[in-house]
């Protein structure tokens, strides 16, 4: 009997309307469309408007488009694995939510969040349902409501992060295709360098945090940037290291979008050329556990099938990963 492999078999991606751009920033916060773009890559983003709308309005959205394009209905999943920042609530899951708003009858679920990492750890997780035999179809979503944690007088946070989510649904592949390795790591001494002071069991909501605006995402910048730099890019580079892959069997790097300066010092350790790389921080800036699957979703008519994939990220706390897949079919 052939090995089972995970292999996202559809992927789908929602950014809502709205364009923030740079320039609307420098009427918001000190800064210029020339300071944002120099250090970050960023020029615009998008942001979710309306009374009531969450992050699993979005994926909603996605995850339809999903549906459709794959064939299936929302019955026929049998685990939704959402990976996020800005749950709708603290409870009860977005995942339950959004399968009581698609129709995901036969479906349990559970949110994960481990920052900007979340989408590669969800992979990585629904890969393990898909390899054990337990589950023949499992929805990864990835999705933030960023701009509900951003305190758009901060310019620190302000001008990187932007809404929108992104899904992929994994089946069982017997052909060598799909998820072939992952590693994955935490370090929660970062908590202090980027995180949310407050809103949590350690400090509930009062009228001092709140006033303090401890409940909005906070970041020091350097820092982060330093670890973000070394992390990302030696986890993608020791992924291509164990598994035996040059930079010329790499077709695709999909890299988290967080700092175009990250992006292209984790290509460049890896020794991939700019054109395999995916990049999309421009139109969206970070859009957390978004930004690997929304890239998925624009360049999916440019992947083949057999396609050494390799993706890699990390987010606040500290998290980081990297996920090396075959990528399971043609568009075309």
């Amino acid at each position: 009997m052939s090995k089972i492999h995970a292999a996202i078999t559809a992927v789908n991606g929602y950014v809502p309307d709205y364009v923030l751009t740079n320039t609307e920033l420098e009427t918001m916060v000190d800064t210029s469309d020339e300071w944002i773009t120099s250090r970050t890559g960023i020029k615009e983003r998008r942001i979710l408007k309306g009374e009531g709308l969450g992050t699993s309005d979005m994926a909603v959205h996605a995850v339809n488009g999903l549906l459709k394009k794959r064939g299936i209905d929302a019955s026929e999943i049998e685990l939704i694995i959402f990976c996020t920042t800005t749950p709708d609530f603290t409870f009860p899951a977005t995942a339950n939510v959004l399968a009581d708003k698609i129709g995901a009858k036969n479906a349990w679920g559970y949110d994960l969040q481990a920052a900007c990492s979340g989408f590669i750890f969800g992979l990585a997780t629904g890969a393990s349902f898909i390899e054990s035999g337990r589950h023949k179809k499992v929805l990864v979503v990835g999705g933030d409501k960023m701009s509900s944690i951003i305190n758009y007088e901060d310019r620190t946070t302000c001008i990187i992060f932007g809404d929108g989510c992104g899904c992929a649904l994994l089946e069982p592949n017997e052909e060598g295709l799909g998820i072939q390795d992952s590693i994955l790591r935490t370090d929660g001494s970062g908590r202090d360098f980027l995180g949310m002071k407050a809103g949590g069991s350690v400090k509930p909501a009062t009228h001092e945090s709140i006033d303090a605006r401890e409940h909005f995402a906070h970041q020091e910048g350097p820092t982060v940037f330093k670890f973000a730099v070394t992390n990302m890019a030696d986890v993608a580079a020791e992924i291509m290291e164990r598994n035996g892959l040059t930079a010329d069997d790499v077709a695709w790097l999909v890299p988290h979008q967080a700092n175009k300066r990250i992006i292209d010092a984790t290509a460049n350790r890896m020794g991939v050329t700019t054109d395999k790389v995916m990049i999309n921080i421009e139109r969206y800036g970070n859009t957390t556990n978004g930004t690997i699957p929304l890239c998925l979703w624009e360049w999916e008519s440019r992947l083949k099938k057999g396609d050494n994939i390799v993706l890699a990220a990390f987010g606040g706390g500290f998290t980081w990963g990297s996920v090396y897949l075959k990528w399971a079919y043609d568009t075309n």
